[in-house]
């Protein structure tokens, strides 16, 4: 019972160890997300295309018209002085609806854009992430073989003075340090610039601390890779971006059509009437005269340039459904690639974890062989550097399993 209660507790350990560091994952989405400029700018870019809409979806605005008669006409009951006029265009039945629905298009597509930015944000800071935490796990993995190494060179000493071992033992351990101290210092840098990387993709400080987790969690893909691939080509930001926009261009054809009607316009003239010499006029001298109403049509005569705007906003669209198509094949392609290196990298953490564990304990068998005769130092020194591979290795693998499943979600527009 006791042994029970003792592995639930390190599963419940453990469950909480992984929800943690998922959590500071979590936070620094979110800060890139709040702070990131390229995004803010995405969003930015959405919210003026919206406000085109209210722009394109009001009547122009109206003219006002003053006239001065420099040599006045004589009318009945004075001559006329000046003229104010004021006239509204209106267009087409349903232009204006056509004209919102282009820009509401439009604004969706820009909406899309801004998805796919957020999502590839996300993408690169989850990439960023796992690549610090390995480098982290090298830099303790090197120097942990580092200390283990300048034991080894103790204990060649050792039997150096015994005389169960040559002098070449000992300068072996110096050389695999030395190998292993530039290693560190190259992970250190790498590190650095990672870490800069990091918190630039955060637009924060770049001395600001990155908390990893000591072990990676294991990122799994739920969903079948029919279902996957269903969703890239389908729900992948990128494809309904050219989605809205092959909308747009159908919005457009339509538009194009009905600029090509008629137009209309009203207008009222009001004329100002000066004093006539005529004494016969009585009250009616000068009184101005208001002429209303005042109607205009635009005849759209000249077709060629319609059928042109036709035309154009229809090739738009074509050339558009097959950028949607081109777009569907590379998502396919990157995809299968993503799926690879995920499957690839599941079976490199069953291999190296099994190949380190070998090697931990043929170690332990060397070490204790050449304390008691002296030899076969060279195997214990091969022998530790495998050790040392398999370790970077399984945290490599842990971190580019982790990196192709967000890959993956990336690319179904997560």
């Amino acid at each position: 019972m006791k042994s029970i209660i003792k592995y639930i507790t390190i599963i419940l350990l453990l469950f909480a160890v992984k929800t943690q560091a998922q959590t500071e994952l979590d936070n620094y989405l979110k800060i890139g997300a709040e702070n990131n400029p390229g995004l803010k700018a995405k969003f930015s870019e959405y919210n003026a295309a919206l406000e085109r809409v209210p722009q394109v979806g009001t009547l122009p605005d109206p003219t006002v018209s003053f006239g001065y008669f420099i040599s006045p006409v004589e009318t009945r009951v004075g001559p006329q002085q000046a003229k104010v006029g004021i006239n509204q265009m209106f267009p087409w039945f349903g232009t204006l609806n056509a004209k919102e629905s282009v820009a509401v298009q439009r604004a969706k597509a820009k909406y899309e854009g801004f998805e796919e930015a957020k999502s590839k944000l996300f993408f690169e800071i989850k990439s960023a992430y796992f690549n610090i935490y390995f480098v982290k796990k090298g830099i303790d993995i090197t120097r942990e073989n580092i200390s283990i190494l300048n034991t080894f060179q103790q204990l060649a000493l050792i039997k150096l003075e015994t005389g169960k071992a040559s002098v070449v033992d000992e300068m072996r351990v110096e050389m695999e340090i030395n190998e292993l101290e530039n290693q560190l210092a190259y992970l250190v840098d790498t590190k650095w610039t990672l870490e800069v990387q990091f918190n630039k993709l955060l637009n924060q400080a770049v001395e600001s601390s990155i908390i990893t987790p000591d072990i990676l969690w294991d990122e799994n893909l739920e969903l079948s890779k029919e279902t996957l691939l269903d969703s890239i080509t389908n729900q992948n930001h990128l494809v309904k971006q050219l989605e809205y926009k092959i909308s747009s261009w159908k919005k457009q054809e339509i538009l194009a059509k009905k600029i090509g009607g008629p137009k209309f316009s009203i207008g009222v003239d009001y004329t100002f009437i000066g004093n006539s010499s005529n004494p016969n006029l009585g009250n009616e001298n000068g009184r101005d005269a208001i002429l209303f109403p005042k109607i205009g049509i635009s005849i759209p005569l000249y077709r060629k340039k319609y059928k042109a705007m036709v035309s154009e906003a229809f090739l738009y669209m074509e050339a558009t459904k097959y950028q949607k198509e081109d777009k569907q094949n590379q998502l396919i392609t990157l995809f299968e690639k993503g799926y690879k290196e995920y499957k690839d990298a599941g079976r490199r953490i069953i291999l190296f974890d099994k190949q380190l564990k070998l090697a931990d304990k043929s170690l332990v068998i060397l070490l204790t062989s050449y304390s008691s005769d002296g030899e076969n130092f060279e195997e214990v020194l091969r022998m530790e550097r495998k050790v040392l591979q398999y370790s970077l290795e399984l945290d490599k693998a842990r971190a580019d399993k982790n990196a192709a499943t967000a890959f993956i979600n990336y690319l179904t527009g997560n």
